[in-house]
């Protein structure tokens, strides 16, 4: 990416780094891994990845002192993404171990339902509900990986920009304004998983277009 973008992978070990920085640096992005709270005030752009269970992973933000931050950084209104787990811990709370999750994003985060095999995993499409840059040249019903137990219920049904049935329609993409997040692995995903990225890399650089013609 051209002029040294600060885009930030969240590191907190709970997260799928190595294939989320591959990917990234497959899209032509050289991203910082760090669980350091002071780069975020300076970060282009944010990646939040995050597999395993929600409370640990809210442990190991709260010992970094990356709440706080995460939150500020997101109401800055600069590009933020959340994957799966990354996604669910967005919310405000999770019935994984009765939890209070970030707060980000009004809802919770519910189990899949009795009588499913879980985790969900495996290849599954989503269907596209709105419109929204990350979702840019992503063909409907197109079929991503997924790898989860619980899934996030957003408040705000308009935010939920895709969807994925698995015994229940959950909210596999949530797109409002600079913030986005999957339910699915879009670095375990393939081709179209790539697409995502790349969207995500020109909401970056139409963003630091915007900041730098506001400081000219």
């Amino acid at each position: 990416m051209s002029d040294q973008a600060k885009v930030v992978v969240i590191d907190y070990q709970s997260g799928n780094i190595r294939s989320v920085t591959r990917a990234l640096e497959s899209v032509g992005v050289s991203p910082l891994i760090t669980g350091d709270p002071s780069e975020l005030p300076g970060a282009d752009a944010v990646v939040f990845p995050g597999v395993g269970s929600g409370p640990a992973a809210m442990s190991a933000l709260e010992s970094r002192g990356l709440v706080a931050p995460l939150r500020e950084y997101v109401e800055s209104g600069r590009p933020f993404l959340g994957i799966c787990l990354g996604l669910q811990l967005l919310l405000d709370r999770t019935e994984e171990g009765d939890a209070n999750c970030l707060g980000i994003i009004p809802g919770s985060v519910r189990r899949l339902p009795e009588g499913l095999k879980v985790p969900h995993m495996g290849w599954n499409s989503v269907t596209v509900q709105a419109e929204h840059a990350l979702l840019d040249g992503i063909p409907q019903n197109s079929h991503f990986y997924f790898v989860h137990s619980y899934y996030a219920s957003p408040s705000e049904s308009s935010w939920v920009a895709g969807s994925t049935e698995y015994g229940v329609p959950f909210c596999s993409v949530y797109a409002h304004s600079n913030l986005v997040a999957t339910q699915f692995h879009p670095e375990k995903s393939g081709p179209v998983g790539l697409v995502i990225y790349r969207n995500f890399l020109s909401m970056i650089e139409k963003s630091r277009t915007k900041t730098l013609g506001s400081v000219a």
